[in-house]
């Protein structure tokens, strides 16, 4: 895995990998992947934090009006706070799109390991 420091001296995988460390405390299961100056936690489909080092950043929403993506960014120094606030966004995506293969089988229908 790359080290590369930022500006405060932390790198961007030092930073997600305290994340996941904080996620995991929550009971949120997550991966970390690190390469071109950014690391990035996946923690769910549609919530994915990216790092540089000095801060987390996550999508939360849509603006319908002006057709962007909303974000929201915690600083990196408070992976434990961060994570409160990404389990919030996690808790939410998981009761809107539960993923088929987390359902039960329907219709003889096998959706994978469970």
């Amino acid at each position: 895995m790359s080290r590369a420091l930022t500006m405060g001296g932390v790198s961007p995988a030092e930073t997600a990998e305290s994340l996941q460390t904080e996620l995991d405390h929550l009971k949120i299961s997550s991966d970390v992947h690190d390469g071109y100056g950014l690391a990035l936690v996946s923690v769910w489909v549609g919530l994915v934090v990216w790092c540089d080092g000095d801060r987390f950043w996550w999508r939360t929403g849509l603006d319908v009006r002006r057709d962007r993506f909303v974000y929201a960014w915690h600083c990196s120094t408070e992976p434990d706070r961060a994570a409160r606030r990404i389990a919030f966004q996690y808790a939410l995506l998981r009761k809107q799109h539960s993923p088929a293969w987390l359902t039960p089988d329907i219709e003889g229908i096998d959706h994978g390991p469970r």
